[in-house]
């Protein structure tokens, strides 16, 4: 198995290029060996695009493997948007796909927040489950403190990866935690932060 959620620049490259319809436009995205979801845009993705309510401001594509997340939505409603993934192979497709989609967006190389130092409106994340639930719920805590106070954070998760575990963390985290869309072991949950953050 190839793990998209480390840096393995030993995999032979192999590019294979799809096409996504999302709201008003078709997008064009190129993946390759060890980057998330090759060929082919990943069906738990696509729902959680789907159920987004519009966003505005900034965004951060936490994790975002070939860029589909940020790149639709940068496109549909004109954010500024942040792209960030711990595998350089993922950011150089990030870029590459944001000049055939022609959206610009910030991309560079980051180990979860390591490498962020600003805070967002929102947050969007598909959460690398293989990586391990310490580093998922550590990308949660992240995602706390880079939240802007009233800004939302988008997650989709299974039930048989702990979705339900992952609610109650989330939960423990924000305050809240809403269920969004749930049906066949998938949610999309939503937190929010609405109480100013202390240091």
């Amino acid at each position: 198995m190839n793990h998209y959620f480390i840096a393995d620049e030993n995999l032979r490259s192999n590019p294979q290029t799809y096409l996504y319809q999302f709201k008003t436009s078709e997008y064009v995205f190129t993946t390759d060996s060890g980057v998330f979801s090759v060929g082919k845009m990943d069906p738990y993705t696509d729902i959680l695009l789907r159920n987004l309510p519009p966003v505005t401001g900034t965004l951060l594509d936490l994790g975002c493997g070939c860029g589909c997340i940020g790149i639709a939505l940068a496109k549909e409603y004109a954010l500024s948007v942040t792209q960030t993934d711990i595998n350089p192979r993922a950011v150089e497709l990030t870029l590459l796909n944001c000049k055939q989609n022609g959206v610009t967006t910030n991309a560079f190389v980051s180990d979860g927040f390591e490498s962020i130092n600003e805070n967002f409106d929102t947050i969007i994340l598909n959460p690398p489950i293989h990586a391990g639930k310490e580093i998922v719920y550590r990308m949660f805590e992240g995602v706390r403190k880079h939240l802007n106070t009233g800004g939302g954070f988008y997650v989709v998760m299974l039930d048989k990866h702990g979705a339900a575990s992952a609610a109650a963390h989330l939960r423990g985290i924000f305050g809240a935690c809403e269920t969004l869309y749930r049906k066949k072991g998938l949610r999309v949950f939503h937190c929010m932060i609405f109480l100013q953050k202390t240091p």
